[in-house]
């Protein structure tokens, strides 16, 4: 099963995001929060978004969610944290946080592929709201 990871500049925002997606999630289904800095503060640590990456990984790939720009900094710097096998079954999604880590979290609950969880998660972008 395809592993979720949120990163967001506050760790409340990615403890929050995860909440809500795994009330939608299989029971076995791995989505690890990565917020804030590792004092508590603002920002986004690349140290613990690869270590969220190594937990959510079970094999089957890792699908990650960012809130900002910077966000996609860390993550592809801790990137290079990782081993070449892991490295090359991460993607990062160009999605918004809340919708497409709830559709990514859906997705790969189902078996998906990281393909189809990363497509899916890609498709809230265009989720209207009214």
């Amino acid at each position: 099963m395809v592993g979720v990871v949120i990163v967001s500049h506050s760790q409340k925002v990615a403890e929050g995001i995860k909440e809500m997606a795994l009330q939608m999630a299989a029971p076995q289904q791995k989505v690890v929060a990565a917020g804030g800095m590792a004092d508590g503060g603002i920002g986004t640590d690349a140290f613990k978004v690869s270590e969220a990456i190594i937990s959510a990984n079970t094999g089957d790939g890792v699908a990650i969610m960012v809130d900002l720009g910077s966000a996609v900094l860390s993550t592809e710097t801790a990137f290079e944290f990782l081993d070449d096998e892991l490295r090359a079954n991460v993607k990062i999604a160009d999605a918004p946080i809340l919708e497409g880590a709830i559709s990514a979290v859906v997705e790969a609950s189902l078996g998906s592929s990281l393909t189809a969880v990363i497509a899916t998660a890609e498709g809230a972008r265009t989720l209207n709201k009214c």
